[in-house]
């Protein structure tokens, strides 16, 4: 077993932290978002599967792309945010296989099963969407996820070809303490797991 963390990391991650609704507006650069996926992709996933594909809208003009999609009270979020990551997943990821998962030929098991492949880059995208959060929270950001959005929109203006699909929207950046609100309840441990 390794070393825990700190206190002062795992409030950083978890404790402490919180969802950001709105943002200073502050720039983020190419190397930090370099520096997101080279600290998110290490996290585990089927067969090394990798599905998730992200797409870091910055520009005003992407942003103006991606209002449509989204929900009236989400607009703000999004315009204040360094960058908003739409978290999608490819349909076709088992095509990586062969170089990503060299253990044995494990492409055919999704690419003859649709529903499998459909389930598995659902599944495995959404968790690398969770390391995402967690890698841009290690690096000191703040991030809003949001589901207010409509997927098919977001699909038809940033992934036409189909093969791409939207799972969630991330907002990123240096959160404004207006933007923080107090946190919500949590089940608990009872009322989530047990032990056999």
């Amino acid at each position: 077993m390794h070393a825990p963390l700190p206190p002062s990391a795992l409030d950083q991650l978890f404790n402490k932290a919180h969802t950001a609704h709105a943002f200073d507006g502050s720039p983020m650069s190419d190397a930090a978002i370099a520096a997101l996926y080279d600290l998110m992709k290490w996290g585990p996933t089927a067969f090394n599967c990798q599905p998730v594909r992200l797409l870091f809208v910055r520009s005003a003009a992407a942003k103006e792309k991606l209002k449509p999609a989204l929900s009236p009270g989400n607009i703000p979020q999004v315009e204040s945010a360094s960058v908003t990551v739409v978290v999608a997943y490819d349909t076709k990821f088992f095509e990586h296989l062969p170089s990503q998962f060299p253990a044995y030929d494990a492409k055919p098991i999704f690419e003859n099963n649709a529903a499998l492949a459909q389930e598995a880059a659902f599944r495995n995208g959404s968790l690398q969407g969770a390391y995402l959060i967690c890698a841009a929270r290690a690096l000191g950001y703040d991030c809003g996820p949001m589901s207010g959005f409509d997927a098919q929109k977001v699909n038809e203006a940033f992934f036409p070809d189909g093969r791409y699909k939207a799972n969630f929207l991330l907002n990123i950046g240096t959160a404004k303490q207006e933007g923080i609100y107090p946190r919500g309840p949590r089940l608990t441990a009872a009322e989530v797991y047990q032990v056999l």
